[in-house]
C-alpha cells in the first residue's frame, strides 16, 4: 500500500472513531462514576480495553464478511443512515445505568459499547477496505485520545458544529465507494470512473445536505 493511502486511511479511521466515540467515551464515566475512587481509574481502563478488544475483533470480522457478495453494498446503504443520523443524532446515554462494583462497571462499559459502536465498526471497517491492520492501529491511537479528553471531544462538537459534518463527510464518502466497490458491480464502475465518481459524490453531498437542511428547520 502506499505511504499516501496509508495515513489516508488511518486518518479516516482515528477522524470515524473520535466523531462516532463521544457517547461511547461518556457511557465510559457513567458506568464508573459510582465505584470508589481507587477503583474508577481502573474501571475506565479495564472496561475501554474489553471495549477495545471487542471492537477491534468485530471490525476485523466485518472486514472480512465484506469480500462477500451484497456485504459491501448492503454496510454502503447503512452507512448513508449513520451518517446521516450522525448530524442529527440525539444522545444516546441516559439509559446507561452507574455500577457499584468493578466487575460490574467493566461489564457494563463493553456491553453498551458494543450496543452503541455498530455503527463505528461498520464505518471504520469501511474505511479499512480490507486491512485488519489499519483497524488496530487506528484503534490504538484513537481510543485513548477518546477516553482521556472525552469531554473535550464532545465540548469541542458542540461548539464547532463543522466537525460533526467532516464526519458524516467521511463516513458517506465511505459509504458511497462501498456501494461502487461492490464485488458484483465493482469491474463496471472502474471502467466507469466518471459514473463512479458522480455515485460517490452524489451520496457525500446528498447526505450533507439532508443533514444540514434537517439542522436548519430543526432551528426554526
Amino acid at each position: 500500500m502506499p505511504l499516501s493511502d496509508f495515513f489516508t486511511q488511518l486518518m479516516g479511521i482515528v477522524l470515524i472513531d473520535l466523531v462516532l466515540g463521544g457517547d461511547n467515551a461518556i457511557v465510559i464515566g457513567m458506568a464508573c462514576r459510582n465505584l470508589p475512587e481507587k477503583l474508577r481509574f481502573k474501571g475506565i481502563i479495564a472496561g475501554t480495553i474489553g471495549a477495545v478488544a471487542f471492537r477491534a475483533t468485530a471490525t476485523v470480522i466485518i472486514v472480512w464478511l465484506m469480500t462477500l457478495h451484497f456485504v459491501m453494498l448492503g454496510g454502503g446503504i447503512a452507512l448513508v443512515f449513520i451518517g446521516c443520523k450522525l448530524m442529527v443524532k440525539e444522545d444516546g446515554t441516559d439509559g446507561v445505568k452507574a455500577a457499584s462494583s468493578l466487575f460490574k462497571a467493566i461489564i457494563t462499559v463493553i456491553a453498551a459499547d458494543a450496543i452503541m459502536g455498530i455503527d463505528n465498526i461498520l464505518a471504520v471497517a469501511g474505511v479499512a477496505h480490507g486491512h485488519p491492520i489499519m483497524v488496530v492501529i487506528g484503534l490504538c491511537i484513537s481510543v485513548p485520545i477518546m477516553v482521556l479528553g472525552s469531554t473535550l471531544v464532545v465540548k469541542l462538537m458542540n461548539r464547532f458544529g463543522f466537525i460533526v459534518y467532516i464526519g458524516a463527510a467521511v463516513i458517506l464518502y465511505t459509504a458511497g465507494t462501498m456501494i461502487t466497490d461492490e464485488p458484483l458491480i465493482e469491474a463496471w464502475f472502474h471502467e466507469h470512473t466518471v459514473v463512479r465518481w458522480a455515485v460517490i459524490a452524489a451520496v457525500t453531498a446528498g447526505g450533507l445536505l439532508f443533514g444540514y437542511i434537517h439542522n436548519r428547520r430543526k432551528e426554526k
